[in-house]
């Protein structure tokens, strides 16, 4: 269906502006369900604040870049930063939410609620930065489908790395 590209200053303040865009191009599927739209919001919303805020860490005048693409099964989300990156490896854990230890994190929950609330979510680091890819299927049948072709594409070697 198309491309949406979204920049915008490493500002809080634009935080909603990539909320209303994300949502607006998802919804231009009207066969996507309101609750996945909003699943996806929330996790773009995680995804551009981190970073925002590690442009602002390095103090980077760099623009945040947000990509939509849409087709008729999915909505797929790339949010790329310029704010140094770090390693997944070194993110650490967060006590379960039964755990009492749990009541003293107030951050570190965006990493789990993105891979919650999406179906695909990738982080990777990029030249100076990183990318966060989110990927939403229109229903759970579309996701099947696609975890089946990419299993024959596995299966052949064609996605070998």
């Amino acid at each position: 269906m198309g491309e949406v590209r979204l920049e915008i200053p490493a500002r809080p303040e634009y935080l909603a502006l990539v909320r209303q865009v994300v949502a607006a191009a998802a919804g231009v599927e009207p066969r996507f369900r309101v609750e996945r739209i909003d699943a996806l919001r929330i996790a773009v919303s995680e995804a551009a604040t981190n970073a925002v805020e590690s442009h602002l860490d390095v103090a980077t005048d760099e623009r945040v870049v947000i990509r939509c693409d849409l087709d008729d099964e999915r909505i797929e989300v790339e949010v790329f930063d310029q704010g140094g990156g770090f390693d997944l490896e070194d993110v650490q854990g967060v006590p379960d939410v039964d755990d009492p230890d749990r009541l003293t994190y107030e951050r570190g929950l965006g990493i789990p609620i993105m891979r919650q609330l999406t179906d695909e979510a990738e982080i990777r680091p990029t030249g100076g930065g990183t990318s966060v890819r989110l990927v939403v299927y229109r229903s759970a049948a579309a996701a099947r489908r696609a975890d089946d072709v990419d299993g024959m594409d596995d299966a052949d070697g064609a996605n070998a790395e």
